[in-house]
């Protein structure tokens, strides 16, 4: 009896063993991964825009230190707001940047891919082109501080009739929200209010300097 007790404990040992190690097996299934759809941004290359740069701003006796390339061709929820060193022939900084809503509605992110471009009245628009950053004034936006940005290309002439100056937005984040986006103002190049802290800074001990709109 003894005997057939011991045989019977023995096989169910053997059997909770087998259960055992098929559970294991079945939890240590590969699982699906899940792949993103979205595209990696693509690294540009802006070296002919920056020698551009260099000659236009000798060329017409603007700050030869620093400039700034915006290139409305990245998705806002980049950063694309580039501050070039002339001297040390780099990026020194970059941040996010708002463009304009055109048909779409105040606020939202529906051009983060593709802006609407114009240069005329009420088409609440970004425009390319090159720009002199003017005047520091006072702004009823962000940190109350803007700067007056006149247009010097036929796709951004009428930069100052349309009140178009850069200032900053407590909507804009300061990190990169992809693939969400930026909001959209009314044409402005908005940043956001920690950007614009260091930007007026910069802008305070460096008159004239040149701010270049493209889209790639």
């Amino acid at each position: 009896m003894r005997k057939m007790f011991f045989i019977i404990c023995i096989s169910l040992l053997f059997s909770c063993n087998k259960e055992n190690k098929s559970t294991t097996v079945s939890e240590n299934k590969p699982k699906s991964e899940v792949v993103s759809t979205e595209k990696p941004r693509v690294e540009i290359n802006y070296n002919d825009y920056y020698k551009e740069a260099a000659q236009y701003c000798k060329k017409n006796n603007l700050n030869q230190s620093k400039f700034i390339l915006i290139d409305l061709g990245v998705h806002s929820g980049y950063k694309r707001f580039f501050v070039y060193d002339f001297k040390k022939k780099a990026v020194s900084k970059s941040y996010m940047v708002s463009h304009g809503c055109g048909d779409n509605q105040w606020g939202r992110t529906s051009s983060k891919a593709k802006p609407q471009i114009s240069n005329e009245f009420d088409s609440h628009c970004s425009s390319l082109g090159k720009y002199v950053i003017l005047d520091r004034g006072v702004s009823k936006w962000g940190i109350k501080v803007n700067y007056v940005l006149q247009g010097k290309d036929k796709t951004n002439s009428n930069a100052r009739s349309r009140a178009i100056v850069l200032h900053s937005w407590d909507a804009i984040s300061e990190n990169e929200v992809f693939p969400e986006g930026t909001p959209e103002g009314w044409g402005c190049p908005a940043v956001s209010n920690e950007s614009m802290r260091e930007i007026d800074e910069l802008l305070k001990s460096n008159k004239k300097v040149l701010m270049w709109i493209i889209k790639s």
